[in-house]
């Protein structure tokens, strides 16, 4: 038997959810052809604000890689957009005068950011934010421009301001109701986001109408109804979405303000079908990505031949994290004759919970700053549980039993993905059946957790109750057992909260043990001063103890000095001064260390800074996290076989980068000529120098596993060398978890997402000047080593040399 020809126009994830659907219940039905206008694979569209707030690259947002449509049999074709289906001929015409007959065809076009036709409103800056092109369109303009407004205070427009703000611009939101997601939010929860939000950084004018963008050649600021100007470099529109209906319209579908699909989601036409946001159903267009889902399985089970009831509408429901502030919102919100609210506010712990009822049952919910109890309201909803057993005092606790706040205690049928529709019963069935033993595998297995992602707790939780001692919940390195935040999490609170010190984090962020422990100190002290390089003082405490000395213990209880030597390089007064503190304090060991330097090995700890004080000789940073020594080949000047200055270059790295913290040591070597004695492939940056210029090599490390260096690139100059050096390291400061080295890294950021990033010439010249802003914080500081730490501390400095 042939198959038949299935033609989707739209490659979004509504059309692509409907494709796997179909796949899952008869792989054999359908020759299948995708059209997609976007140059990329499906991904998902929900994290882009990810890839702005600097959380994401482009990559990791892609849910069907080309592979997926290969193994499938899928004919993908992208970049290009279908133009009109020729009912007639059974036709779907492509705007490249492609022809792709069909029997069944599905519009998934989805929609499109709705700009307000004002004035001004066609200026190159002015952005309906919808697709990874507009995203990146917004990171250009936000390197060399500051004045941003966002129209719109709804949750795309507010994600979208805290994308611009990490991008270091001023953001304002224009907003026309007096509260924030007023769609989604009471006025109480509404007040309380932009409370949080303004603490931020961002500003808001609420009640606002915006009349006109105002600019000649480009924006230059928008004009509000009651006549004041706000200066502005970019204007993102977030003020609603409109479905794109064209091509329907053109091929003589019946069209509102969607496709008109019945409840099996067919159109006026009976081959043609339409899912997603480019759908009406009962006079409805829904843009949450739930209800889509639940319209592609529908889709899926009649086009299969499968029993079904038809799409019979959604209960929306918002769980998201919007720039760090919990906020949950489900089904009607306000009330009215019919609908009574029952709210809780603690002023203290800045919560806000309200139920909202109908005849005795849970029809809405809003909750902000603790949102644990949404999935059990939003299955109360779904169910239509009476509150009878509950008391409103508590808010719905069962008189005389602990709130459920486990998965452990939800019943099968309740839903844990409330994107995917996918309850606790099928991902304990799966876990058990399938051997799952990771969030990864269930989310393969299931796609719970494969959208916004905010279920993935609850699925680690449902892994330890049903594996129990099997299971080991895995933890990104630089984690402790005192949080359960990743390092992206704690970074990102640490910004949107303004944290600035190590106890505002540990307490803010609710740490198991609020003291910290020696694992999670340095590395908050790091991404504080990481995230403030100016305004955060260093917390010397939180150091670890050879750092504080600047000395590193051994074996026998006794320290090695190892003082400055920029590119191995000394001079006779150094190597005096060396000789006479040696002679001066009985140094069992006088060493050429392993990175170019003299080491003093021996010292005792109450002779430390009388050693220091002799030598008059800077730190080399042997022991930090932190940039440490430069090895150098004597290179062009005097080898014979030297294309390059290596020395003179690796002492500019050095002076350049010196004292830079970074999230585990980096090292750096230059060597004269492809023979490379100083071993420069299997450093965290390596030079090699030929003919025509300097070769790059990235993430080689030492130590008991050898990594070797990847190729990078090719540049001609020393500048070109330290600015590209700057660059990646500022991009591993940026990115990389505490103690992780720069070989893990690189696997774990992807090489070539590296290297597509720091050779951009944009991004690569940002990234080096805040490198260069991070290096001017460290110069600021006092030259000081703390060499005791007991509670008598003693501090003493030592000039420059």
């Amino acid at each position: 038997m042939s198959k038949q020809r299935l033609v989707m126009i739209g490659n979004g994830m509504a059309g692509v959810r409907t494709i796997e659907e179909i796949i899952d219940r008869d792989p054999d039905k359908f020759d299948i052809t995708i059209i997609g206008k976007e140059p990329y694979p499906n991904y998902n569209r929900i994290m882009l604000s990810n890839i702005l707030q600097k959380k994401m690259t482009v990559e990791e947002t892609i849910m069907n890689p080309y592979s997926w449509y290969e193994e499938n049999g899928i004919a993908l074709i992208t970049g290009e957009k279908a133009t009109r289906v020729n009912r007639e001929k059974h036709i779907v015409e492509t705007e490249k005068g492609r022809e792709i007959p069909y029997d069944i065809c599905i519009f998934a076009t989805g929609s499109k950011a709705f700009v307000l036709p004002i004035p001004g409103h066609e200026l190159p800056s002015v952005i309906g934010w919808r697709t990874i092109e507009d995203t990146e369109r917004m990171i250009e303009i936000a390197q060399d421009k500051k004045e941003a407004t966002v129209i719109g205070g709804g949750l795309l427009g507010l994600e979208c301001a805290r994308g611009l703000l990490d991008q270091g611009m001023n953001v304002t939101v224009v907003h026309l109701a007096e509260w924030l997601m007023e769609m989604q939010l009471d006025r109480q929860a509404g007040d309380m986001l932009r409370e949080d939000l303004e603490k931020q950084g961002m500003k808001f004018e609420l009640g606002a109408n915006t009349k006109e963008i105002i600019g000649n050649q480009d924006v230059e600021a928008i004009r509000l109804a009651d006549g004041r100007d706000l200066p502005a470099d970019l204007v993102v529109m977030a003020v609603g979405i409109k479905p794109f209906t064209q091509e329907a319209i053109d091929s003589g579908i019946d069209v509102e303000r969607g496709i008109v699909v019945d409840d099996f989601m067919r159109t006026s036409d009976p081959e043609i079908y339409a899912v997603g946001e480019c759908a009406q159903h009962n006079c409805k267009v829904y843009g949450l990505v739930a209800p889509l889902y639940e319209q592609g399985k529908v889709l899926a089970d009649h086009l299969t031949g499968r029993p079904t009831e038809g799409y019979q509408g959604s209960t929306t429901f918002t769980s998201l994290k919007v720039s760090g502030c919990d906020l949950y919102s489900a089904g009607q919100i306000q009330e009215d004759d019919e609908v009574e609210g029952v709210e809780i506010y603690n002023s203290h712990d800045h919560v806000y919970k309200k139920i909202f009822l109908k005849e005795e049952r849970v029809v809405g919910a809003v909750l902000y700053g603790d949102t644990d109890d949404g999935t059990r309201f939003f299955n109360m909803m779904k169910k239509r549980e009476p509150i009878e057993d509950y008391t409103l005092v508590s808010l719905l606790q069962k008189v005389g039993e602990e709130a459920v706040s486990t998965v452990a205690d939800m019943d099968d049928s309740e839903t844990i993905c409330g994107c995917n529709g996918v309850s606790k019963g099928k991902i304990v069935s799966a876990i058990v059946e399938d051997g799952l033993t990771s969030v990864a595998e269930v989310t393969k297995a299931t796609k719970a957790g494969n959208s916004c992602g905010k279920c993935k707790p609850q699925i680690g939780e449902l892994l330890e109750h049903t594996l129990g001692g099997a299971f080991v919940a895995s933890k990104p390195a630089g984690i402790c057992d005192c949080t359960e935040l990743t390092r992206d999490q704690i970074v990102t609170q640490i910004r949107a909260k303004g944290l600035k010190t190590s106890k505002e984090v540990r307490h803010v962020l609710d740490w198991k043990n609020k003291g910290g422990c020696p694992k999670c100190r340095p590395a908050i002290n790091y991404y504080l001063n990481m995230v403030y390089p100016h305004e955060h003082e260093d917390e010397k405490a939180s150091r670890f103890a050879n750092e504080r000395y600047h000395a590193n213990i051994q074996n026998d209880g006794t320290f090695s000095v190892i003082p400055q030597m920029r590119g191995g390089v000394t001079n006779p007064d150094q190597l005096i001064r060396l000789g006479e503190v040696a002679k001066k304090y009985d140094v069992p060991l006088v060493k050429v260390t392993g990175s170019q330097r003299i080491g003093l090995y021996g010292i005792s700890k109450e002779d430390l800074p009388k050693v220091w004080k002799d030598l008059g000789m800077r730190s080399a940073s042997a022991y930090a996290k932190k940039t440490r020594s430069v090895k150098s080949c004597v290179g062009k000047e005097f080898c014979r076989f030297g294309t390059q200055y290596t020395t003179r270059l690796g002492i500019r790295l050095e002076e350049t980068f010196e004292y830079i913290d970074t999230p585990h040591k980096f090292k750096m070597g230059v060597s004269g000529c492809p023979r490379s004695c100083v071993e420069s492939g299997v450093k965290d940056f390596g030079v090699i120098g030929v003919e025509n210029g300097f070769q790059i090599y990235i993430g080689g490390n030492g130590g008991t596993e050898v990594t070797k260096g990847q190729f990078l690139t090719t540049v001609e100059t020393e500048e070109d060398v330290i600015q590209l050096c700057g660059a990646y390291m500022q991009y591993y400061r940026e990115t990389g978890i505490y103690a992780e080295r720069t070989a893990p890294w690189l696997e774990r950021m992807g090489f070539e997402n590296v290297k597509e990033y720091v050779l951009d010439p944009e991004r690569q010249k940002a990234l080096y000047d805040r490198i260069m802003d991070a290096k001017r914080a460290v110069a600021e500081e006092p030259w000081s080593e703390i060499v005791n730490d007991q509670a008598d501390q003693k501090i003493f400095k030592v000039e420059k040399v």
